[in-house]
């Protein structure tokens, strides 16, 4: 009995000794990001390089800047890195699927954040659940507009993942609120500032009457808040955005916008490098994570600039 006792014994610690070398063997994670000048994937890299800092592992960034054949070669150097791990946010959808099927034939699994890859998943999918959030958003400027009145709807780039479920979840708002009537729909290509700028202007000029706006992206909506501000329209527009980005939390405490979703992008950069971690010493993990955003106006954002989750 003592000696069965010793052998179980033996074998619980070999067995936890062997798991931790197969972790301590993910010694180099691949992170490709869509475009650094967006707050938000900014955040998600520092979140992977303190993360992996904290495990010893290095992280090799690169930046597609927005440009999805640049990923796809730039994925195509990291493979030859001896990366044990591919953290991928995809900068479009058109060749979204390329880098996974390239990393899949070489052996390395691939942590998706943010947007997934239509037709050739990761081998999880960390995200927010941008549906619920979305409706969330729209449900509180429709109702702050009180059920009724012009909208204009300022989407994120065309067939990404946060688009589509974002458009998604806005439309089951919409679907419970037939006084509103959608005027005018744009996509901008890269979820920027100068975007939402630019086609809110142009919004206004044709819809002099909007009250309600919807901008898929926080810096879209810190773009169209400027561009209100300068037509000085006579009646109020209320603007939600989406994110949570520090700029924009800071300006939503001011009053520049009504209400956005903030996402855990701290939270995000941490899972994906444990999933990574997971996926190289050959564990499972769920094909899909979804996180909760939390609604943020002026009543409660104070927490989120203190503490980003």
């Amino acid at each position: 009995m003592n000696f069965a006792r010793i052998l179980l014994a033996s074998a619980a610690v070999l067995s936890m000794s062997l798991g931790s070398v197969q972790a301590k063997e993910v010694k180099k994670i691949g992170l490709a990001v869509a475009n650094l000048q967006a707050n938000f994937f900014n955040q998600i890299k520092q979140s992977v390089e303190d993360e992996a800092k904290k495990r010893g592992i290095q992280v090799v960034t690169v930046d597609a800047k927005g440009d999805g054949p640049t990923q796809v070669n730039q994925i195509q150097d990291l493979l030859t890195q001896s990366i044990d791990a591919l953290i991928y946010i995809p900068a479009g959808a058109a060749a979204a699927s390329v880098p996974v099927k390239l990393a899949k034939s070489a052996g390395v699994p691939v942590v998706n954040v943010d947007r997934n890859a239509d037709g050739a998943p990761g081998d999880t999918f960390l995200a927010t659940d941008s549906v619920a959030s979305a409706k969330a958003v729209c449900d509180y400027i429709l109702k702050q507009a009180g059920g009724k009145g012009k909208m204009v709807i300022i989407h994120g780039q065309k067939g990404t993942t946060p688009e589509v479920d974002r458009s998604k979840g806005c439309g089951e708002s919409l679907k419970a609120n037939p006084g509103v009537k959608v005027v005018a729909e744009q996509y901008s290509n890269i979820w920027a500032q100068d975007e939402g700028f630019q086609i809110m202007q142009n919004m206004l000029q044709a819809n002099p009457d909007v009250t309600i706006v919807f901008a898929q992206a926080d810096a879209l909506a810190l773009g169209a808040a400027q561009a209100i501000k300068v037509a000085n329209p006579q009646q109020k527009i209320v603007l939600g955005g989406f994110d949570g980005d520090t700029a924009a939390l800071e300006a939503l405490s001011k009053g520049v916008f009504d209400v956005t979703a903030t996402q855990q992008t701290q939270k995000m950069g941490r899972e994906a490098v444990a999933n990574a971690v997971k996926l190289a010493s050959g564990d499972k993990v769920p094909p899909v994570q979804l996180l909760d955003a939390t609604l943020t106006t002026k009543d409660n954002v104070a927490g989120f600039i203190a503490n980003h989750p």
